[in-house]
């Protein structure tokens, strides 16, 4: 079978967003992993939290193999979207007002811990309401959006602002309004969405950041071993163990 056209078209358009990431918002991922690393050699808490497709990239760093056994996911029940019935529950949940801050107050999430919001456009009232309320609480919120969202349409949340009005930092995964990366004559609709391929990447690029600043500082960074591999069961035990009163994901 000869190769596909468009799927190489998709592949390039990727290529060409992780490396614009990778270039424009080197300091930006930077800065995030100083602060993941701030917070865990601090005696903080680590949270990510993403509604709909977002919660994709949320859920690649939790519990995984070469990933920080610190990071917790904030969980919205329904707002993954795809595990309710009807699925677009989850993105009319995106939109209620007053849920953040619900969740918030009945999350382990306390002064001095770290929360990663994911939204790929910023202007729902989930995650809005998540940051504004998490930095009231005195935790600290990285932002992880494409800023093209909040310069070319407008805020669902009542102050009219988006996710990167409310974050310490932000990362702008560069996605373009819409999260499709092909047109092409006789396909009505654009398609071929990049959103969680980037995202992802950003998320993985930030864990690395603070694996490194960590290091640089004398401190072993919590990392969790495969559990395909010989030994990665007893190396996790051990992790675990060490961190039980910062991991949320085994009560």
């Amino acid at each position: 079978m000869s190769e596909s056209k468009l799927a190489g078209q998709f592949f390039d358009a990727a290529i060409g967003l992780l490396e614009r990431v990778r270039d424009e918002e080197s300091g930006n991922i930077a800065a995030a992993g100083a602060a993941i690393a701030d917070t865990v050699e601090a005696g903080g808490r680590l949270f990510a939290f993403g509604a709909g497709h977002s919660s994709l990239a949320a859920q690649d760093v939790v519990y995984r193999a070469g990933g920080l056994a610190l990071m917790n996911l904030l969980a919205v029940p329904g707002a993954l979207g795809v595990d309710v019935m009807p699925a677009t529950l989850g993105s009319a949940l995106e939109r209620v007002d007053g849920l953040a801050g619900a969740v918030l107050d009945s999350s382990p999430a306390r002064a001095g811990d770290l929360l990663v919001i994911i939204s790929l456009s910023g202007r729902n009232a989930l995650p809005v309401e998540m940051a504004m309320n998490a930095r009231a609480l005195g935790v600290k919120v990285i932002g992880v959006t494409s800023v093209a969202y909040a310069d070319g349409t407008r805020s669902r949340h009542s102050s009219g602002g988006f996710l990167r009005d409310h974050c310490d930092i932000v990362l702008d995964s560069k996605i373009a309004i819409g999260d499709a990366e092909l047109n092409v004559d006789g396909i009505e609709a654009p398609f071929a969405p990049a959103s969680t391929v980037v995202t992802s990447a950003v998320m993985q690029a930030m864990m690395a950041a603070a694996a490194e600043q960590l290091l640089e500082r004398g401190v072993e960074p919590p990392l969790l071993r495969s559990g395909n591999v010989d030994g990665g069961h007893e190396w996790n035990g051990r992790v675990m163990t060490q961190y039980a009163d910062r991991i949320f994901y085994r009560h």
